[in-house]
Formats: structure tokens, sequence, C-alpha cells
């Protein structure tokens, strides 16, 4: 059971109301954390009700996993205190914030940066003028990390002159879900899929977070940045290198880091035309779900003109190593798709001999599903004989690997949960390193300078389709296709 602190900067906000409360109250309710365990939220305004009457309301809004106990909601709500103050101005709040805190008392404290990343600076220095960056201190700081390698390198040199790399974690909540977890175990613990796991066996890998929703009120944060730098330069390129990675000379934060730096520096840099042969990027335009029309992307942003932002973009990446060489990964992310959902699908070469002829008629291959929303999940599909048939058909099964479900998902964590209480025990496993950002951002700045070098590259989709033609077509060109089952179609 933890004990800690934790402040939650913008801890009103969209981000800590959707998630992090209702992540930490599961976690309160499955014994995880402790009841003497201090919450702090800071907000810039004043609350208009008490603190248990304003998380009734946002559990009702998102009702946590566990469900809402009046008992215990009572008890969790005694937890949070509301601390008003100002990101980057001195005052009363801040003072208040620290005589709350005290001095370094053998407790860890973790602040949760769920602020804009133009407030990560006034935010640490403040926090490093009351003392409160102390060796029991550490700092997490939510996604985008700036814009590009420069203005990221910039933040992490501003954040380093108060926190030492040791004490900050940089958050992709992707790498804290239970089948991330779980393919870390099935790969380095079983020698069955450590053996497959390369170019003789594996024919390529599909990466796909799709979502069914539009910008959603972001639109003053999405216009310019795009789903490039919103989602694949983070969260894709950080499931790649779970993926991909040797195995560590030792599961811990040092080991695992060093295999995902060694992928990120394998990774085949594109340019120019290789940019314009590899990458699909589109817009959403007007269209309907679920039988309601709707907006396109510039008028769900309320613009005035054209747009140049993608919403929308499919990568072709190749990692030049001994194990990858010549195994494509097939990297998508969009906004207005038919359905939200993540998900890794590894396929298998195909055999090399129908040993039937009437086995043609339904092969798959191998797959290794690796889903991570909206539930988590691991399976194999295969083939075996069609029970229906007389004669030796075959047919495709799933072969679940969910070892882990007891059944009891009120006591499985969070990626939320689990990633606040590794940054409490300071475990930087599921975090991620600033070297890794830099070489993130070196990769994806060669596409994005490419794009404002020669204009037209942007495509359209209609919302409620999987994306532009460009992007099948992506796949179609190498004989291959996006994986779709039953859940997706």
């Amino acid at each position: 059971m933890s004990v800690f602190d934790l402040v939650i900067f913008g801890g009103l906000g969209d981000l800590s109301r959707r998630k992090l409360l209702p992540a930490l109250y599961s976690g309160f309710i499955a014994g995880r954390i402790d009841s003497s365990a201090r919450i702090y939220l800071t907000s810039r305004s004043e609350l208009q009700e008490d603190t248990l009457a304003w998380l009734t309301s946002i559990f009702d809004d998102t009702p946590p996993a566990c469900g809402i106990a009046n008992d215990k909601l009572t008890e969790f709500a005694s937890m949070v205190d509301i601390v008003q103050l100002e990101l980057n101005k001195d005052g009363g709040g801040w003072a208040k914030l620290a005589d709350s805190l005290g001095s370094e008392n053998g407790r860890p404290l973790v602040h949760f940066l769920a602020i804009p990343p133009a407030f990560f600076t006034s935010t640490c220095e403040l926090l490093g003028a009351k003392n409160l960056n102390h060796a029991e201190a550490c700092v997490v700081l939510e996604k985008p990390l700036g814009h590009n390698q420069a203005t990221a390198a910039e933040i992490n040199d501003d954040v380093a002159r108060f926190f030492s790399e040791d004490q900050t974690f940089r958050i992709d909540h992707y790498l804290g879900k239970e089948a991330v977890q779980n393919l870390l175990a099935l790969r380095f613990s079983n020698l069955l899929f450590e053996q497959l796991w390369n170019k003789q066996t594996i024919d390529h890998i599909q990466i796909t977070i799709a979502e069914n929703q539009g910008v959603e009120g972001r639109g003053g944060f999405y216009e310019g940045t795009g789903a490039l730098k919103d989602m694949l330069q983070n969260h894709l390129l950080q499931l790649l290198c779970f993926i991909a990675m040797e195995p560590p000379a030792r599961l811990n934060a040092n080991g695992i880091r060093e295999e995902k730096l060694k992928v990120l520096k394998s990774l085949k840099v594109l340019e120019g035309s290789e940019i314009d042969e590899n990458v699909v990027r589109a817009q959403y335009t007007a269209g309907a779900m679920d039988g309601a029309a709707v907006k396109s992307y510039v008028d769900d942003i309320e613009l005035d003109g054209k747009s140049e932002t993608d919403t929308f973009v499919a990568i072709k990446a190749n990692i030049d190593n001994w194990r990858w060489a010549g195994v494509p990964f097939y990297l998508r992310t969009g906004k207005r798709l038919p359905e939200r959902y993540a998900e890794i699908v590894i396929q298998f070469k195909d055999v090399p001999h129908a040993s039937d002829p009437k086995w043609h008629r339904n092969m798959e291959p191998n797959r290794f599903i690796i889903k991570l929303q909206p539930v988590d999940h691991l399976a194999m599909r295969m083939m075996i004989k069609d029970d229906q048939e007389d004669r030796a058909g075959l047919r495709e099964v799933e072969l679940n690997l969910d070892v882990g479900q007891t059944g009891n998902d009120a006591k499985r964590l969070g990626p939320y949960l689990r990633l606040i209480l590794d940054a409490a025990r300071g475990d930087q496993s599921l975090f991620v390193h600033r070297n890794e950002v830099d070489l993130a951002w070196a990769w994806i700045d060669k596409i994005v300078d490419h794009w404002k070098n020669n204009p037209g590259s942007l495509m359209q989709y209609q919302a409620g389709t999987w994306g532009p033609y460009e992007a099948h077509g992506l796949m179609k060109r190498d004989g291959r296709e996006w994986y779709l089952d039953g859940d997706h179609k």
C-alpha cells in the first residue's frame, strides 16, 4: 500500500477529471493507496462547491472502474485538498502548498504537470524556490513536450535546472497498459516467442491508434500540431520501441531505455522522395458517423479558410539492424475514423507450402494481436481443422493469452494509476528518457520540414472512413493490407 504526496497542477482540468482522479480513486478502493496519502489539486480559479460534491459530479460523468461507494468516496474526498495559485506567479497559494507539504519528510512527493508545456518552466522554477524539488520529489511531464527537436530540448533544459534526470518522469500512458506489460513478459520469459521474434518468421508489423472523435474543443492546440506530432512522435514510436527492442540485460529502467534508444537510432531516416513514397497525411472532410452527419475538420475548428494540418498519418518505417532488416513497420493514426481502438498486429510469414490444395481457400497467416484500447487483450490467431468440413478444411481461431485476468478488474492497475505509483517508487522503467524524446523529434522533424518545403501533399478522407485511399495503397503496393478483424469491420 503506497503512501505519498501528489500534487496535480491543473488539478481541476480535463485530464485530472477524466483520467487521474478516477484512477486514483480506483487505486484507493483496491488498497493500492493508503488513506494517509495526500492529493493536492491546483487551480487558477476557486472551486465553487465542496470537494465531496465536486468529486461526486465528476465521477458521475466519468465513473471509476471500481464503481462508486459513498462511504469510501467521503474518505477519499478527505484526502484531497484544492490549492488556488498562479502557475507563473508567486503568491499565497504557493506558500500554502509549501506549508502543507512541509520540508523533506521521507515521503515521496510527486508533482504531476497536467498543464500546457508553456507553464512547465515557471512551475518548476517556483517548485525550486519553495524547496519542493528536494531529493524525495519528482516531476511528471505530460505530452506534448515541445513541437520539434529544438523546443523539446529547451523544455528539457529548463526542467533540468530544478529536477535531475532521475527525478524527471516523462509519461506516455500507453506504456502503462496491461497488454504492454504482458508483451514484455511474453517476449522475455518464453523461449517460444523470442525464437520467432525476427525477420526470419515475421512478415510485417502494424501499429494503429484510431480515434472516432474529432478535435473536441482542442482546435487551438491541434491546428498547426496535427496527428504526426500529437500521436506518432510519442505514442506510436514508443510502442514501436517496445516491440522492436532487444532483450535488455536487466528488465529495469536503464536496461529498457538502452534498448529503446538503439531502436530509435536504427530507424531509417526518411528524406526527400522517400517521404513522399512512405508517408501519407490527410485531413477529414464532412461525413457521417453512426448515422449522423459530422463536420469537416475546418468546420470543427471554425476556421475561415483552408488548413494544412494533418488529422491522419500513415507511415511505412524500417529498422536497419540485424533483427528487423527487411521487415516493414506500418504505423497509422487518425481522427474521425469509424471506431476508437489501439492495436498492434505482428503478422508472421505464410507457410512455405500448403500440403493440401483445399487449405488454400481459407488459409490466413498467423498473427499475434495486442489490443490496447478500448480493452487490453492479447491473442494468437491460428489455423486449425474446420470441424464442419468432412475433409481437412481450415478455419481461423483465436488463442487467448490473457493469462493475467482473474475476473476482478477492480484490482487491475489502469495505466495512469500504474505510472503514478511507479513515479512515487522512483521506477522510471515505463517512462521516457530525454534522449528518446530528442531522437524521436529528430526523425519526425525531417518529415515536417519536407512538408513545409513541398506543400500540396495533404490528402482528404471522409469522416467515418478508414482514411484516404493512399494509406491503403501504402500497403497494397507491398501485397499487404491493414488488418481489420471482426471487431473493426
